[in-house]
């Protein structure tokens, strides 16, 4: 894999394991954080369409989003192990209304959670960006980067408040 295929991010989060695997693993309260509303539960195997609606837990993240709510994206479940890893296939930054990206390669993301002494630490990978048209390859991944980067801060936001934002 080169530098551009793949992105990881980690965040020590100040909650207990089976808290987080929830926010990550139940569809409603990963679109809450995220910023998405999806038509189903998250179940390997399955495909699901998801709606943007911006995020409820950050006002400055959620104005960002704004522009694209009502937007819908396609993911297809790749794993559920309780506890510990929840995976998804999409088309990352596929944000042009206009063009199909069906045909292209999708990316992997992938929720990793681990025990830590004071919490959970939770790693998220997506992979396979060398595989997209390269004439998208270089918008996709540094608009991912930035993406994963406020998610890692979104998630955060969302356990410390509690069940404020649900």
């Amino acid at each position: 894999m080169s530098e551009t295929d793949r992105i990881e991010k980690q965040v020590h989060l100040r909650a207990p394991l089976a808290r987080v695997w929830r926010a990550v693993s139940d569809a409603r309260e990963f679109g809450t954080w995220f910023g998405v509303d999806f038509d189903g539960p998250f179940v390997a195997g399955e495909r699901l369409t998801g709606r943007i609606t911006p995020t409820k837990v950050d006002p400055e993240i959620a104005a960002m989003q704004a522009p694209h709510a009502g937007a819908a994206f396609e993911i297809a479940v790749v794993t559920v192990v309780p506890m510990t890893t929840f995976a998804f296939r999409w088309h990352p930054y596929a944000i042009d209304p206009e063009v199909d990206y069906s045909a292209e390669a999708s990316t992997l993301v992938t929720f990793e959670l681990r025990e830590a002494d004071d919490g959970t630490v939770l790693t998220i990978v997506e992979s396979g960006f060398d595989s997209l048209p390269i004439e998208r390859r270089a918008e996709a991944f540094s608009a991912n980067e930035g993406g994963w980067t406020m998610q890692a801060q979104l998630i955060a936001k969302y356990l410390d408040l509690g069940d404020a934002t649900s």
